[in-house]
């Protein structure tokens, strides 16, 4: 093993680091040879200097390297998946797995939970009774098989040196580098086996990629680095200005994807970006020669029942309801205590500080404060307006789910100042504001 203080001195100068050099810190933090104070310093290293695209490439391989990657030589179809830097209300995953999975493709889908003002896609999936989030690998590969898709949480023996670097990462502020960002998402995702991969890379007040640049670099950054490791990928980025989706918080959110699979209920901003994603996912995996196409096959099997039929057979499969489709509002857990947020004046609702709507959700619970906290699935908001609306004072403009008056208490405040309300209308974003490929 090459010393790792001449690796992270060379890279503390600004230089270039070659192949064996990052594959030699690689091995070293897998052999526990390099301590986390060197990871830290590497880390930092990295956030201030940049890598090049070369040194990118390296880096998400060796991580990925560092563990198994799945094989899926046995199926007849292309093998991709999704992945979202998360947001409020963002239920995607939930719908688009099944969705895209009844459209041919296969998808073995690695999720991971929330922490802070967003939301987890397996926290939402735990939601479900019964539901296995940690099956063993010959079950989950069996699903994917038998299903068309699995959605578990993360496991030990995939890209596991990015566990270790993400835990650094995570308590140096060392979280914002978009070369860590890149081999981190893209190490996880390979490693699952996939050809394709679509991102949902998105910004706003909401988003962890608070300003649209940020969200460029990292879309450029991972589209350039999966061409070159031979995996199809594009990337949109979308808005985050307002929460996705009706619902806010692990059972309702499960409720609304299951509403939106069925045809009882869909947001139209969901909707959108939910048959964008699909089209892509189609058009890069060769299940349809163009976007559109791909949009039209998966608005045929949205409308035909095959995508929640799809969904029912994948819950079913991994140990929750046999008809969980037909019994949700049953299975699901909400909180009984309803409480309405009101409009504090007459006019459109100019803008919404996602932010604080989701912190307001983990404040009582429904989400993490810090890693390792329980997360009390029952609870949730149902937001009643969208940036642009008019709304009356007095006006029912957003229903928490709670359990007791002081909960209530405590989230009203950043509610109510979460809100905007102005005479003037605003300009409202689209929900896709770029495509990257």
């Amino acid at each position: 093993m090459m010393m790792p203080y001449d690796i992270i001195r060379k890279k503390r100068d600004g230089k270039v680091l070659n192949k064996n050099e990052i594959s030699s810190f690689i091995s070293g933090v897998i052999e526990k040879d390099i301590s986390d104070a060197q990871i830290s310093a590497f880390c930092m290293s990295v956030y201030f200097n940049g890598m090049n695209l070369k040194e990118k490439t390296c880096l998400t391989k060796s991580m990925l390297n560092s563990g198994r990657v799945l094989n899926w030589n046995n199926l007849n179809g292309p093998v991709a998946d999704k992945h979202s830097t998360g947001g409020v209300g963002d239920k995607i995953s939930l719908i688009l797995a099944p969705l895209v999975a009844s459209c041919g493709l296969f998808i073995p889908m690695i999720a991971g939970r929330g922490l802070g003002h967003t939301g987890g896609t397996i926290d939402k999936l735990e939601s479900i009774p019964g539901y296995n989030t940690a099956p063993e690998e010959t079950k989950f590969k069996n699903v994917v098989s038998g299903v068309g898709c699995a959605i578990v949480g993360q496991t030990n023996s995939l890209a596991p040196a990015d566990k270790i670097f993400y835990a650094i990462r995570d308590v140096t502020a060392t979280i914002e580098s978009v070369p860590l960002i890149t081999a981190s998402i893209l190490s996880k995702k390979i490693a699952a086996g996939i050809s394709g991969l679509v991102m949902d890379i998105k910004t706003g007040n909401g988003a962890f990629a608070r300003k649209k640049s940020f969200a460029k670099q990292i879309a450029g950054s991972i589209v350039a680095v999966s061409k070159s490791l031979g995996v199809r990928t594009s990337t949109l980025i979308t808005d985050m200005n307002q929460p996705l989706g009706f619902a806010i918080g692990n059972s309702f959110e499960v409720k609304e994807a299951v509403e939106f699979l069925i045809g009882e209920k869909r947001d139209k901003r969901l909707y959108e970006l939910v048959i964008e994603l699909a089209g892509d996912m189609l058009l890069n995996n060769g299940i349809t020669d163009t976007t559109d196409l791909g949009k039209d096959l998966a608005k045929e099997k949205l409308s035909g029942g095959y995508a929640a039929e799809c969904f029912n057979k994948m819950i079913g499969a991994l140990g929750g309801p046999k008809y969980f489709i037909k019994t949700y509002s049953d299975d699901l857990s909400f909180a009984g205590l309803k409480k309405v947020i009101k409009a504090k004046d007459t006019g459109y609702i100019y803008s919404v500080d996602t932010l604080l709507v989701g912190q307001a959700l983990a404040l009582v619970g429904g989400g993490r404060k810090k890693r390792g906290d329980k997360i009390d699935h029952s609870l949730g908001f149902i937001v009643n307006v969208s940036v642009g609306d008019w709304v009356e004072k007095g006006q029912n403009i957003l229903t928490a789910y709670l359990k007791t008056e002081n909960q209530f208490i405590e989230i009203k405040n950043y509610i109510e100042k979460a809100y905007t309300i102005s005479s003037k209308k605003p300009s409202v974003s689209t929900v896709i504001i770029e495509k990257i490929k």
